[in-house]
């Protein structure tokens, strides 16, 4: 027994709501993963930079003061 067009159409509405779903779900998904846990990893040359500045601002370690050029000066990778 063939089926209506309205029966069609409402099939296919269904079909595409429940695809909609899916692919909603998968984004959630998707940035869950993509979101940076609370402990994420901190970079050490962040780390190193950040000690050095604060060590040339109270001018530990030396009896000189310290240039700009030599607080932001990168170190070569040991």
């Amino acid at each position: 027994m063939p089926r209506g067009r309205s029966t069609f159409t409402k099939r296919q509405k269904e079909q595409t709501r429940q695809q909609r779903q899916r692919d909603k779900a998968e984004r959630r998904n998707q940035r869950k993963q993509d979101k940076p846990g609370p402990g994420n990893v901190v970079d050490v040359d962040e780390l190193r930079e950040a000690a050095a500045a604060q060590a040339a601002m109270f001018q530990i370690g030396s009896d000189q003061p310290a240039s700009l050029e030599s607080l932001f000066a990168k170190k070569p990778a040991e």
